[in-house]
């Protein structure tokens, strides 16, 4: 399972015009799954999010986890997963169908309480980066 991580002062998602998900500061979480994927993988993830410190304490630096002040928006994202290495058109035939993919998606969200955007979708993702603070975290 691999996640991009962004720490952000508002973010929220929209499909066609309107929007599905919206949080003030937190984390937006772009998810992507793989083949391998579990349960037990999500839970692992979803623990990781909630204890992730990348958030300023009282000293300035990064210590702090989630906290009850702060929210997670999650997108599902198999592009994630793209492999470019070969050609100019990205293949992605790592990322889980659908019907494997889904499930898992919606176990991280249910874990960590998240706004989320809406699974398969297109959508349309706005928001402000905090710090800026990204990170990539893969978890298998």
């Amino acid at each position: 399972m691999r996640a991009v991580v962004q720490r952000v002062s508002s973010a929220s998602v929209s499909v066609g015009g309107e929007v599905v998900g919206a949080i003030d500061a937190g984390l937006l979480v772009l998810l992507g799954i793989t083949h391998e994927d579990t349960a037990q993988i999500a839970d692992r993830l979803a623990d990781k999010l909630l204890k992730l410190r990348i958030f300023s304490g009282a000293d300035g630096r990064m210590n702090e986890p989630l906290g009850p002040d702060r929210r997670v928006l999650c997108v599902s994202q198999f592009t994630l997963y793209g492999d470019a290495r070969k050609g100019t058109r990205p293949s992605y035939v790592a990322a889980a169908r659908p019907e494997q993919a889904e499930p898992l998606y919606t176990r991280v969200c249910d874990a960590l309480g998240a706004e989320r955007g809406v699974f398969g979708a297109d959508m349309q993702v706005a928001l402000v980066n905090d710090g800026p603070v990204t990170l990539v975290l893969d978890v298998d």
